[in-house]
């Protein structure tokens, strides 16, 4: 019976769980399956390596370069990927899912990386 129960509770909370909640648990259970650091948890000047899908990517003119920037985010927190001269990267799009690696520094509203090395990860990776 306990089992049972148990297995209703499971069953009603994901009823009353909204969907965002929902998306949330899904990327950070993928990104501890990754073996990937939580976002939520990063410290500036971390060299870190993070995993989750891209949520916006705008594009900044600036007077010098251009500035590419991708919102990550892995169900604990967001932080913005800035590739510096950069216009369009084939690959990054809101929705993907990528794993990216580099220095953490703090931004104006997020952390940020630099230039992260990255990699676009397909289905189930």
């Amino acid at each position: 019976m306990g089992a049972l129960s148990a297995r209703v509770k499971r069953l009603y909370e994901s009823l009353r769980t909204s969907r965002e909640h929902l998306e949330a648990e899904d990327e950070e259970r993928s990104a501890s399956r990754r073996g990937t650091d939580p976002i939520g948890s990063l410290t500036s000047r971390q060299r870190t390596c993070v995993s989750g899908v891209l949520q916006a990517v705008t594009y900044r003119s600036s007077q010098d370069k251009p500035i590419l920037v991708g919102q990550l985010y892995d169900g604990t927190g967001s932080i913005d990927l800035v590739w510096w001269g950069r216009r369009r990267i084939p690959g990054i799009k809101p929705g993907a899912h990528l794993l990216a690696e580099g220095r953490v520094a703090d931004g104006t509203h997020r952390q940020q990386i630099h230039n992260p090395a990255y990699r676009l990860l397909g289905p189930g990776q």
